[in-house]
Formats: structure tokens, sequence, C-alpha cells
């Protein structure tokens, strides 16, 4: 959709209108924008689509300091040929091979701590224009957590890659105005505080669909929008605990243990992006975004913490409801699924086996010298080795005791069985395959001091993902946002000194 290029997006689009009118947007870097309509291909026998060079006849070029009334005439220019292009047979080419999938996305991020902020996240590190709004007084508290560096957590660096910071304090109406503008010129809005909370704002969903129908706000909390719990407070916790992992996760004969990371928040903020991603389909599928007059149909994302962890479980209902079973603590162990566990090599380090494919059993049982089992006819499926778990897992046990885990990792994968030891992050980072594949971006601080990351995944082959810049100071994007939404340095000022921002 042509009106997606708008003014952000840092690549070159070529939109053919026909095969002698053409169009072209250029939004380059330093935000200048070109605008050259008129154009005739060089090559005369050039077919509707085709790439092909241009002489430019006429052209106009805009500063990206544009006031508001150029901008907005600037936007119904861009409208007006939008619907001419809309009338025509029609193909957008990206002129780059590294243009973002997500170019010319607006999100509006409103919220703090992990699964609202890991959403965004994503978003952004594919190419989305993330402005995120935080208090002025601290800002997002994960700022503060964990290992800090001159006290701003090392995780923000990451939490908050690509983003745009812009403080507003949202008890004072003229924060809550400014949330309102953006929120209306935003594709998406992530928001994760407890329901109510947005709308007493004058922000919530159906506050804005009024306005604008296209809009496609993903709200994550503990218990959703609706339902008797939907107004207590949720983290990732409980919604792993309500959800059932936490059931199922440890050893039968302790308390349940909780996985090392936020597990409960990164899924709920991965259900999320998908949700936004489905929405966002929808949307230009039936109009695209609203121009205002027409677009396409927006749509709520109602993510619950615990129902994201509940959408994990497997198999539970089935197996309870048909069969009353009720599915309880095994340790390293994949319940039903034989084998595959935890064990110790003779040295005690942990080595991760993975036999559990009736080909792949067998292949690991002729590798660890038991001829006898991989030949036994009732363990060549994996419902005759459930009811000798402990057999097979005793037979593996054995074999890990008479052999370092160097040596048993080199056998196990000469046999093609899937294998590994357990990694730390110092493994990690030595390791070939994560280094092969890139997985750390090395960057720096603004005093220079180095600090590596996570690389971006998944890796898209045309349109990968990217950091433009670590996770920014607190309102370092304040006067650009604001200035972007047509207010003066006047303005601005007038704005911190009443500590609105």
């Amino acid at each position: 959709m042509l009106m997606g290029l708008e003014l952000y997006s840092e690549a070159d689009f070529t939109v053919t209108i026909c095969a002698e009118i053409f169009l072209i947007v250029t939004v380059v870097p330093a935000r200048t924008i070109v605008i050259r309509k008129n154009l005739k291909p060089s090559s005369p026998n050039a077919l509707v689509g085709d790439p092909v060079a241009f002489t430019c006849k006429q052209g106009k070029t805009l500063g990206s300091r544009l006031k508001p009334r150029e901008r907005r005439k600037l936007m119904d220019n861009l409208g007006s040929i939008f619907l001419f292009y809309k009338s025509m047979t029609t193909q957008t080419i990206p002129a780059s091979v590294s243009s973002s999938a997500l170019a010319g996305i607006k999100v509006l991020e409103l919220g703090t701590l992990i699964a609202g902020p890991f959403c965004s996240r994503m978003l952004a590190e594919f190419g989305a224009d993330v402005i995120k709004i935080e208090s002025p007084q601290g800002g997002d508290p994960i700022r503060q957590w964990r290992v800090l560096k001159e006290g701003t957590s090392l995780w923000w660096s990451v939490q908050a890659r690509n983003k745009k910071s812009l403080t507003l304090n949202m008890k004072d109406e003229r924060g809550q105005q400014i949330a309102r503008q953006l929120a209306l010129e935003a594709d998406i809005i992530i928001e994760n505080y407890r329901p109510g909370v947005l709308e007493k704002w004058g922000i919530g969903y159906e506050q804005l669909k009024a306005i604008n129908p296209s809009i496609i706000m993903v709200r994550l909390s503990g218990y959703g929008q609706t339902g008797p719990m939907k107004d207590l407070p949720g983290f990732g916790a409980i919604g792993e605990s309500m959800g059932g992992l936490r059931y199922v996760s440890g050893h039968a004969d302790r308390p349940p243990v909780r996985v090392g990371v936020s597990i409960g928040d990164s899924v709920a903020a991965l259900h999320g992006v998908i949700g936004a991603m489905m929405a966002l389909r929808h949307r230009d599928a039936t109009g695209g975004r609203w121009n205002g007059q027409a677009g396409g149909q927006g749509q709520m994302v109602d993510v619950a913490l615990y129902e994201s962890v509940f959408n994990l479980m497997e198999s539970l209902v089935p197996e309870y409801d048909h069969a009353g079973v009720v599915r309880e603590r095994t340790g390293g162990a994949l319940p039903g699924i034989v084998p595959s566990n935890t064990y110790t090599t003779q040295e005690g380090d942990n080595i991760v086996i993975a036999g559990n494919g009736d080909a792949i059993f067998k292949r690991l049982m002729l590798a660890i010298e038991r001829d006898d089992l991989a030949n036994d006819p009732q363990l060549a499926r994996n419902d005759g080795r459930v009811p000798r778990t402990q057999e097979i897992d005793d037979a593996i046990q054995a074999w890990c005791d008479q052999h370092s885990i160097d040596h048993a990792l080199a056998v196990l994968q000469q046999a093609d069985v899937p294998v590994s030891k357990i990694y730390s992050v110092k493994d990690m980072m030595q390791d070939p395959q994560f280094l092969a594949r890139n997985m750390f971006e090395q960057h720096a601080f603004v005093d220079g001091t180095s600090i590596k990351l996570p690389a971006i995944s998944p890796k898209l082959s045309a349109t990968p993902g990217q950091t433009k810049w670590l996770g920014p100071t607190l309102g370092e994007h304040n006067d650009e946002v604001l200035q972007a939404l047509g207010y003066d340095a006047a303005q601005i000022e007038q704005l911190r000194r009443d500590a609105v921002i």
C-alpha cells in the first residue's frame, strides 16, 4: 500500500502505474523525500511491472522537517496518487534487497517489562517504526533489572533496540492527547496494562476504532480482557502456573520448578506478534490503512498470558477428558515419548539424548552396543517402549557411565542420533554452530564500550532483521516524535517545563 511508505521508511520503492507513467517515492536515511512523476521507461519495450531504468522529466524534493501543513499536503498528494494507483493494473517492486519486512508500519507501544515490549521489539527488529511511551519518572522498570551498566540494564539494550523513547505523563490530559494522536496514526498498538487503563486515558480499542476502524490493537494481560479474573494482576509466573507449565515441570517428589527465563511473558509476546501479523494481513486484504474516509478492517488481538502457556500444553486436555490421565512431573524425561532424557557421563557432565523416533531408537541402541534392544520387536514402536521406559533409560545411562561427554557426543552424532550437551552462555559464545550462523552481533555503547547482543531471529532470506540502534536513553526521541506531530520548539519546551514529557 503506497501510503505505507509515508515518512519513515529507509528504502526505495518503485510503483508501476502503467506502461508509460511511473511514480517513484524515494525515502533516504536522511529522511529527504523525493517524489518524481510522469516518468517514462528508458526501454520502449517495457511491460507493466517490469523493473526498468527511468528518465526523470519532472521532480520535486521535500525536506524532512516539514511544517504540519506541508506534511498534510504531502500525505494528501500520496493519498490521491494511491487512489489512482488502486484503479490500475499495478505491481509494487522493492528497489533494494535490504528493505525491511515491516518498513512503513507504525507501532505504538504502551507497556512495561516483558510481554508487550518483547512483542514490539520483534516488530522493530524487522523494520517497523516503534515509538515506546514511557513515564518521565524513570521509564520502563526493566531499565534497572539484572546486570547494570552505569545504572541501566544491559537487558535494556536488547529489549528496546530499534525503538524510539517518548516520555509522557499519562496523568496529564496533554500527555493523553499526544498518545491519542500517535495511536490514531499507528498501524498497530501494543499494550500490556490491566484492562480498563487505556479506556481511562481515552485510548481504548473501541474509542480509537470509532475514529479509525482500521486500527489494530494487541492487548496482552494476565487473564485477557474478559472473564471473572480480568482485573487481577498477572505476571508471566502466574500464567505459567495457571496455564499448566509449572505443574509438569520438575521431579515428582519435589515442588514444581520454573524455567530460568520469563517464558510465560515471552510466549505471550510471540502470540501477540503472530496475532498482529494476521490482523495486519486481514486489514490490508480488506482495504488497507485508513485514509480518513476508507480502509481495511482492523481488530483487537486479545492475548492472555495463561492462555498462551496453555496453548503449548500439547495433549493434556484430550488425555484427561478421554482417559482421565493427569500428566505429572517426570524430571528430565519427556513423558510418554521414549527415550528422551538427560543422562550423566563418566566425568559428571550432563547430556541430552533424544532417541524417540522409531528408526532413531534402533540406531541409538546399536551405537551403545545393545543389539538385543535394537532388535526387540516389542520396542520397534513408541507404544511398546513406554512400558519399558526404565529399562531403556538404565541401558543408556550404563553406557554413558563408561564414556566422557566428548566421546558420547562423537559416537551418537556419527550414528545420526539427536544429542547435545547442555550449553551455558559461555558455551554458546564459543560454539562453531552459533558462530557460523552469526548469532552474536558486535555493537558499542555511546562511550565506546563494546557489547555483544544476540542476533535477530528468525533469519529471513530477502528481508532479514537488523539492529539499527541499542535501547535508547529515556526520552531520547521526544523532540523528533513531537515535531513530527506538529509541535514547535516553544511548545515542546513548555511541555518539558510542565513535566508532561
